[in-house]
């Protein structure tokens, strides 16, 4: 009776140490810059240039460098990119410095990665976002993307094709 009741209470402990998927669902983004928001929230932003998105959404490139954001812990941020559809946040890339403990603070937050042998990189999946961890020679890149506003841009492009096709 004594060894199932402490089997049990290890049990629960261990459960509530373990973090998992719903603190990206939480969070929304990086440090308070989340995604599905207006770009005019986000402090300090500066608009790069008007881009395609996969061949064929217009979007755009802003950056920032708001002291509050270049900073994980120790390790500095290198760069701040964000990209918008119809001012709406729908992607946010974070290169900081090669640092182990970046991987370490994001599997303490998240749980466990799965690794992509094609992308070569870590990702985790929420209900209505993902975040893509990549190594690169001399910096890591950490990419939060939305599913829903990217879902919005295919509706959009799907009504405008029921436009064209009504006017026939």
């Amino acid at each position: 009776m004594k060894l199932t009741l402490a089997f049990i209470t290890m049990l629960f402990s261990i459960s509530l140490l373990a973090q998992d998927i719903s603190e990206l669902d939480r969070r929304n983004g990086f440090k308070e810059i989340r995604l599905g928001v207006h770009i005019d929230s986000i402090k300090g932003t500066e608009f790069k240039k008007d881009i395609i998105e996969r061949k064929e959404f217009p979007a755009s490139i802003y950056e920032t460098a708001h002291p509050d954001y270049m900073k994980i812990g120790e390790v500095a941020v290198k760069k701040i990119s964000i990209k918008t559809y119809k001012g709406l946040i729908y992607e946010i890339d974070v290169a900081t410095g090669k640092d182990p403990n970046v991987m370490r603070g994001l599997e303490k937050l998240y749980g466990k990665a799965t690794y992509s042998i094609r992308t070569e990189s870590y990702y985790w999946k929420g209900e209505n976002l993902s975040l893509v961890y990549k190594g690169h020679r001399k910096e890591l890149k950490l990419t939060y993307r939305s599913g829903p506003i990217i879902s919005l841009m295919y509706e959009d492009k799907g009504k405008k094709v029921e436009a064209v096709a009504d006017d026939f």
